[in-house]
């Protein structure tokens, strides 16, 4: 095994047992000791890959959201139109849910702390403004192919963010109070239904 393999693989124990304790004790009750303990390497090992423990949230929150990026683009990719873009995005979300498992709740403490920590929030805040950029070249899209009616794409795009953001927070703080996956692909018809062009 190279030096570099045996890095990415230290780096990847690290990640992994970041994972399990952030989902087992939360952020805050977190030490970098306890990390280094479970993924079996030294302090020295893990300052050589990460600067601390916020260092290491954000880079699994990135992987994250990059791995949600690519089911999002696939999805827009995927469709005949702009409507049904949205629709198979809708479907991901139940998926979304269950593949984060017990991440979920480490991001609601992450959320409290961005209120607080200017690194935090500008980590926090950048994922919401990519997408709402995202679904506003889809409206943009969907207004010049004719299927949605001409509306502001950016206000039409922050409802869209704050229906999923708010999907998001309900599903942590109630997850069995609905199918969230079902109200998510509701949520959006509703909202097609007020964005797609009629036939006069």
């Amino acid at each position: 095994m190279t030096p570099q393999q045996r890095g990415e693989e230290t780096r990847t124990r690290i990640l992994e047992a970041a994972e399990e304790c952030f989902a087992r004790y939360g952020y805050d009750a977190t030490g970098v000791a306890e990390i280094c303990r479970r993924a079996g390497v030294s302090k020295g090992a893990f300052y050589h890959h990460f600067s601390g423990k916020q260092a290491v949230f954000l880079e699994l929150l990135n992987r994250w959201l990059a791995g949600l990026d690519t089911q999002l683009e696939a999805a827009r990719a995927g469709a005949e139109t702009v409507p049904e873009g949205f629709l198979r995005m809708a479907s991901m979300v139940r998926h979304v849910f269950e593949a984060a498992g017990e991440q979920l709740p480490i991001f609601l403490e992450f959320w409290t702390k961005a209120a607080h920590d200017p690194a935090v929030w500008r980590a926090t805040i950048a994922p919401y403004r990519r997408y709402r950029a995202f679904f506003s070249d889809m409206i943009e899209a969907g207004i010049a192919e004719g299927t949605l009616r001409p509306v502001d794409p950016d206000t039409a795009a922050q409802v869209i963010v704050s229906l999923a953001v708010g999907l998001l927070l309900q599903g942590l703080l109630d997850p069995d109070g609905a199918d969230w996956g079902q109200v998510a692909q509701k949520g959006v018809q509703m909202i097609l239904e007020s964005l797609e062009r009629r036939e006069q």
